[in-house]
């Protein structure tokens, strides 16, 4: 009788687990479920899941629990379980690897800004998720921890860097996790484990201890299964900070979550069927953006294929935006250097890391000035792009989730990775330059039921509109019921 008890309790709770953050809450706070039966479900999931996802690579089960008993029940997530990535966001006392076997040992000696507000929404971290090294390619599969696998196909890339974050959340371990986006990196898993995934605008949301990271080309937010989550999330986290070096406009409304279900003006959307420069891509997004104006148009908006059109060439923004995050490269490197008074011994870190070290110490002060005046100029003009239109549509990656290992790295050949990323992921990097808000909405799915989602960005300081439009798709294509393999 008992065993039969714990299966239909456990058969509830995986119910449970399997909505998103702002049901489980209203379930706390209903008394249908106590916040420490979610947590300690949410546990169970990443323990029966992890051995084959490899998405959770610090558990965080003891501080969870103890964090339980001084939970503010009135918070507007007390009791939600969440992941962080482990890169950028830190926790005091717990390992902060950002994917290194160089920095495995290295602890977080305080909060970050970020943290500290999930925290006092009174969301529970149970433990922090794998990712590629220094965050640097767009899939997860580092030297220290090892591939992370896509639940939708183990065999595929869960995307980077904030792989091991997208792989939990689209497998139910949590209804969000953390992650962060300097070239796409919340944006492109989002696409390939079928989430909503919204990098926000520069400095919507805080990167205190720091003012900035890679002159501002990176930014944090959350993977979500429903827009919802992420614009109530962004509510609470996306208040200025005060000691920020970049400011974001004023949000314009009170809550993004109460603009969702209001009246949704007629837009002009723009679309491309090609890389932001008039490359192909896979059919499979072709189709993907295909499928999109046509719910697009079907919504009453107004679509107009249009191509980006900038005074600058991929060329020039590859060779620019390479410099300045090779000289990004360099930090953890460098903060090494700073505790120990040496540099990493071979194999500490991986050859692509070490590469782009190399290229980063030999560029000049007065060379990268230049290119982050470029950067700027670059900004202006993608912005002035969206000057007579809401919204640009593209696929948000160049092709389906790739295989694992095909960006695999060899000391003979350590860019070699980089090339296969400019192909997998064209899309989404000038969006970091431009500071926009940009996100990945899962629309598609391909002929072998893997995600395929597009990428939508509008004027900068305007996440209303995206959470708008992604909600309003979202009620037509229910992607919330989509279940990847590994639990379906």
């Amino acid at each position: 009788m008992e065993n039969s008890c714990r299966l239909v309790e456990r058969s509830i709770m995986n119910q449970v687990l399997r909505k998103d953050a702002i049901a489980q809450s209203d379930l706390i706070k209903q008394k249908e479920i106590s916040p420490t039966e979610l947590v300690e479900a949410s546990i169970e999931a990443v323990e029966s899941l992890n051995p084959q996802l490899n998405a959770v690579i610090t558990p965080m089960y003891e501080e969870a629990r103890a964090a339980l008993g001084q939970i503010d029940i009135d918070a507007p997530f007390a009791g939600v379980p969440m992941l962080l990535k482990d890169g950028i966001a830190s926790y005091k006392g717990v390992r902060f690897s950002s994917g290194s076997n160089m920095l495995k040992g290295n602890i977080a000696k305080e909060d970050s800004e970020l943290v500290k507000r999930y925290k006092k929404a009174g969301f529970i971290i149970i433990g922090k998720t794998n990712m590629p090294e220094f965050g640097l390619l767009p899939t997860t599969e580092s030297d220290a921890f090892g591939a992370c696998h896509n639940p939708w196909a183990l065999s595929k890339t869960p995307g980077g860097s904030s792989g091991g974050s997208a792989a939990a959340v689209a497998a139910r371990m949590v209804a969000l996790a953390h992650g962060n986006d300097g070239g796409g990196s919340i944006r492109i898993p989002a696409s390939c484990c079928g989430l909503f995934g919204l990098k926000p605008s520069r400095a919507r949301n805080p990167l205190g201890p720091f003012s900035s990271l890679v002159n501002g080309l990176v930014e944090e937010h959350v993977l979500t299964r429903s827009v919802r989550d992420s614009a109530a999330v962004l509510d609470i986290t996306g208040v200025p900070d005060p000691y920020g070096y970049y400011a974001a406009p004023p949000k314009g409304v009170d809550s993004y979550l109460s603009t969702l279900d209001q009246p949704v003006r007629k837009l002009k959307i723009a679309y491309s069927m090609t890389t932001p420069f008039g490359g192909p891509i896979d059919r499979e997004c072709e189709i993907a953006v295909e499928q999109t104006v046509s719910l697009c148009k079907d919504l009453g908006h107004e679509l107009t294929l249009k191509n980006l059109d900038i005074p600058f060439t991929g060329k020039d923004l590859g060779e620019m935006f390479n410099a300045l995050w090779a000289v990004g490269a360099t930090t953890p490197i460098a903060f090494y250097h700073l505790l120990t008074g040496s540099k990493p011994e071979a194999g500490m870190v991986e050859p692509l890391s070490a590469a782009l070290y190399e290229v980063g110490v030999k560029i000049t002060g007065p060379r990268y000035e230049l290119f982050r005046l470029q950067m700027h100029k670059v900004a202006r003009a993608v912005l002035a792009f969206f000057d007579d239109i809401d919204v640009w549509l593209t696929s948000t990656l160049g092709m389906p989730p790739v295989d694992l290992g095909l960006m695999t790295q060899n000391p003979d050949q350590p860019m070699a990775p980089m090339k296969v990323a400019s192909k997998f992921s064209p899309m989404t990097a000038i969006f970091n330059i431009s500071g926009q808000p940009s996100a990945s909405v899962p629309v598609h799915q391909s002929l072998d039921e893997l995600p395929i989602g597009v990428q939508i960005t509008s004027k900068f300081g305007d996440e209303t509109t995206l959470f708008q439009l992604a909600h309003q798709m979202e009620k037509l294509l229910k992607w919330q019921e989509r279940t990847p393999v590994i639990i379906s």
